[in-house]
């Protein structure tokens, strides 16, 4: 079992095996804030703070018997203690949360997290009806806010969906631009609609543009940088001059919504198509803006 999930077991333990599902998302959070490396990273939601990953795991843990969800809560179903299966500074950061916020309900750990955590709020729907007039209006300066037209390119590897997700969100992008040809993937998060799902969670417009891409059997033997050089320079013969009018529309939609990403899997950005494509459009007329890879 991955470590993870039994500290989502484990955090169910101490809290009589049953926590609605508000509550949990808000105390996992506060739990990873005394982690030197978090188990679970968060988004800000629809109400606060959210782990897609700590929700998905739970489903999974239905399946096995472990859990079980309802429409408002998650409750541990097997017997088995998780809490003596941790390490013992997980051990002592989950008591921690038990004895700073195990009084607490959820509207409460609502406003908790808001107060003390202004950016996970910036998306939530109730936000300013919970807070105070100054409180809410710190979470208003946290809304990263640019007026500078920007094409992004960004790629997903070695990072998990929300830490992706948030990166976009701090570089106030308005629209995912999926340019694989292939939008399966076997990382959590990252296929079609489950990614597309996410970013409509967070406010963020996502599109998948799959002509744009490279068929996956052109990439099998890639294992150097040479190999990479000479892909590129088929697509960009090939496949660049073919989707000359969808790279028009992309600087439209740029022209349009000012912050655009356009996004495929590879860190590195010299072995990744979407830096051939992304200065294909700079080089399209009336593109006067800055290309960004981050």
């Amino acid at each position: 079992m991955y470590y993870r999930r039994k500290i989502l077991l484990a955090l169910l333990e101490v809290f009589d095996n049953k926590l609605d599902k508000i509550s949990l998302q808000k105390l996992l959070m506060l739990l990873t804030k005394q982690q030197l490396k978090p188990d679970f990273h968060f988004v800000p939601y629809k109400y606060g703070c959210f782990s897609f990953q700590a929700n998905a795991d739970l489903a999974t843990m239905t399946k096995y018997n472990q859990v079980r969800g309802d429409s408002s809560s998650w409750v541990k179903t097997d017997d088995e203690k998780y809490l003596l299966s941790l390490k013992e500074r997980d051990r002592q950061a989950i008591r921690y949360i038990k004895h700073q916020y195990g009084s607490k309900n959820a509207d409460e750990l609502i406003k908790l997290t808001y107060v003390k955590y202004p950016y996970f709020a910036i998306n939530s729907s109730i936000a300013e009806s919970r807070l105070s007039e100054e409180e809410y209006q710190k979470v208003l300066d946290t809304r990263p806010i640019s007026d500078k037209t920007i094409l992004f390119t960004i790629g997903y590897e070695g990072v998990s969906l929300e830490e992706y997700l948030n990166k976009i969100i701090l570089n106030d992008i308005k629209v995912l631009c999926d340019v694989r040809k292939n939008s399966v993937s076997m990382k959590y998060g990252f296929s079609r609609s489950q990614l597309q799902k996410a970013c409509e969670g967070v406010g963020i417009e996502y599109i998948h543009i799959p002509e744009l891409g490279i068929d996956s059997d052109k990439r099998q033997e890639l294992n150097a940088q040479t190999d990479y050089d000479r892909l590129f320079a088929t697509y960009r013969k090939d496949i660049l001059p073919q989707t000359l009018s969808i790279q028009e529309q992309l600087l439209k939609l740029l022209k349009e919504k000012e912050r655009i990403a356009l996004t495929c899997f590879e860190a590195n950005i010299d072995q990744c198509h979407r830096k051939h494509l992304a200065e294909a459009i700079a080089k399209l007329p009336g593109f006067k803006y800055e290309l960004r890879h981050i």
